[in-house]
């Protein structure tokens, strides 16, 4: 049930509610400006929580049962759409249309409720990120330095300097993006960059050679004048570097590459953590230079490796083997 195709006769609740309903999609569209998609997902999801209530209650519901509700029937409702399969992340879905439509209540309609006061989402699965193989992000590192479709040489030096940064120094795109004409290292200064991430956290970083030099590259090829403050990385028009601009550059790469849609540019990041880990690199180390703020967010990385290795060790060792 989207914006443009709500009818209220149609909504499996009492009149008043469906029309509150209708309007609370309106805003939703309209005001919050969250995407059509996003918008039918949270009609689709009041939808389902009003069928369910019509069950449950013997009725279609009213605004006035909407105000009645306590937490009970929503963990109620909850626990159905568990045993029909639903997965955590719908879940949680769910329970946001909800929130959303009991705000919208309040607001325009002087409803209020507690009945999701305290409540608490279902945990998701912590996903694992997803590395590049390390040879193919040299692939897309090296790729990236070609031009494709007459592209100007100074855009592509641009693109192939902020990939590397991602991949060889472990940056996030904001940061790297954020880098100004001081920041560059200099001749005498080291090869190194102070790098300013989240929450306002500064951090030394290394600066490979290679990374160095693509730097350089782009920064004499660059045809915009520069001050020592601002970000080095521009558009065409000269304006600072979209980080959209990036991530479409790396669609083109993986698409040319035959690399999964899981090859984004902060997928360079999680390759730098790997890499440097498989080949040894201390965990406290890699922590430092990727700026997490606790040990136990670059412990993620860890899995990844053990996981490799279970793999190389059951392809590799005979005993691993089933028996024909």
């Amino acid at each position: 049930m989207g914006r443009d195709d709500t009818r209220i006769d149609d909504f499996p609740a009492a009149p008043d509610c469906a029309a509150a309903a209708a309007g609370w999609l309106d805003k939703l569209g309209i005001e919050r400006r969250l995407s059509p998609n996003t918008t039918e997902a949270y009609g689709r999801d009041l939808s389902q929580f009003c069928l369910f209530l019509t069950d449950h209650l013997g009725k279609p519901p009213a605004l006035k049962d909407m105000a009645a509700l306590t937490a009970r029937d929503i963990r109620a409702f909850l626990s159905q759409r568990r045993m029909q399969g639903i997965q955590p992340r719908s879940l949680s879905r769910a329970i946001a249309a909800i929130r959303s439509f009991y705000r919208y209540l309040q607001v325009d309609r002087s409803i209020a409720s507690n009945a999701l006061a305290g409540l608490r989402g279902p945990k998701k699965p912590k996903s694992l990120p997803k590395p590049i193989a390390a040879p193919a992000a040299r692939s897309v590192i090296d790729a990236a330095t070609i031009a494709v479709d007459g592209g100007e040489p100074w855009v592509v030096a641009r693109d192939a300097a902020v990939l590397g940064l991602l991949y060889g120094c472990g940056l996030r795109i904001s940061e790297a993006l954020s880098i100004t004409l001081r920041d560059v290292p200099k001749t005498g200064r080291g090869d190194i960059l102070t790098i300013t991430g989240k929450g306002g956290k500064t951090r030394l970083v290394p600066v490979l050679p290679a990374v160095r030099a693509a730097i350089a590259e782009y920064l004499d090829l660059l045809p915009h004048a520069l001050d020592d403050d601002e970000a080095i990385f521009r558009g065409v028009r000269g304006g600072p570097l979209d980080a959209r601009t990036i991530q479409r550059r790396m669609e083109s790469l993986r698409g040319a590459l035959g690399l999964p849609d899981s090859a984004t540019p902060h997928a360079l990041r999680h390759s730098f953590a790997t890499h440097l880990l498989s080949r040894g690199g201390d965990l406290r180390a890699i922590q430092e230079l990727l700026g997490h703020a606790s040990l136990s967010t670059t412990q993620v990385y860890t899995a990844i490796d053990e996981a490799r290795l279970l793999s190389v060790y059951e392809t590799a060792h005979p005993r691993a083997r089933k028996a024909g």
